[in-house]
């Protein structure tokens, strides 16, 4: 009877060790928050992030229907591009202060309460920023969230300071849909599947385009096919770190006097 238990105890250790090992894909949605049409992507049947848009017309409503629906939910904050291009309400800007920039992410966070975490929307200026980094990491070490960098630049600041503050801090690996037909976007999801093979994990950031809705409606059942595991984002964070919707968290600065 003994060798028999231990035979199924080892079967057991070895399925719980195979479950670690299945490589596991996140795939945020940006640019939540602009169509009532959003609100259908959350009504997909998969684990899919939902990065939303502070200040916009269906932010609030796309945010808390995702959170309703036990989706997870993050600020897509705005954040000052390299290029010139306008940012949207709400943004944050080289040009300001320390606590312009907490403020700006404090009234984002309360359009949004719902967000367990943030990314950055352009940001490819911004987040090259020293100072302007630090200044955002600091207030998210106060309010528990962390950071996903979009990297749009190689020169993000973004590790390094989300280091300093003990920010927790996830990169994009893969832009699923820069170009939004098909073909295209399969080869960015394979692309996203060998990452995840040799890492264990990846991240793919996709946008809330008409053809990304009908690609991952009819690819994303075709993952488990492939010992892929597709996951929200909350699933790839680190044991230590306790997910927290920025609703639940005091606010971490003060009004202007």
């Amino acid at each position: 009877m003994r060798p028999l238990l231990f035979f199924i105890i080892g079967l057991f250790t070895l399925a719980g060790a195979y479950a670690a090992e299945t490589p596991r894909v996140a795939i945020i949605i940006d640019d939540i928050g602009y169509q009532k049409t959003d609100l259908a992507l959350i009504d997909l049947p998969y684990p899919l992030t939902f990065a939303v848009l502070p200040h916009t017309p269906y932010g609030q409503r796309a945010a808390r229907y995702a959170f309703q629906h036990n989706k997870d939910v993050m600020l897509h904050m705005p954040m000052q591009a390299s290029n010139g291009m306008a940012l949207g309400p709400g943004a944050l800007t080289v040009g300001m202060d320390k606590h312009q920039v907490q403020q700006t992410l404090q009234a984002a966070l309360a359009d949004i309460p719902y967000a367990i975490g943030i990314n950055n929307h352009m940001g490819s200026y911004y987040t090259e920023q020293a100072d302007a980094m630090a200044w955002t990491m600091e207030y998210l070490s106060k309010r528990h969230l962390f950071f996903v960098d979009s990297l749009t630049t190689s020169r993000s600041q973004a590790s390094k300071y989300a280091k300093q503050f003990s920010v927790t801090n996830l990169s994009r690996q893969v832009f699923l849909d820069n170009e939004q037909n098909e073909a295209a976007m399969l080869k960015q999801l394979a692309i996203l599947i060998n990452i995840a093979r040799k890492r264990q994990s990846a991240i793919a950031i996709a946008h809330p385009y008409p053809q990304t809705h009908q690609f991952l409606r009819k690819h994303l059942p075709t993952l488990q096919q492939q010992g892929i595991k597709l996951v929200s984002i909350s699933q790839l964070l680190p044991q230590h770190h306790d997910v927290v919707a920025a609703g639940f968290t005091a606010p971490a600065v003060s009004a202007p006097q």
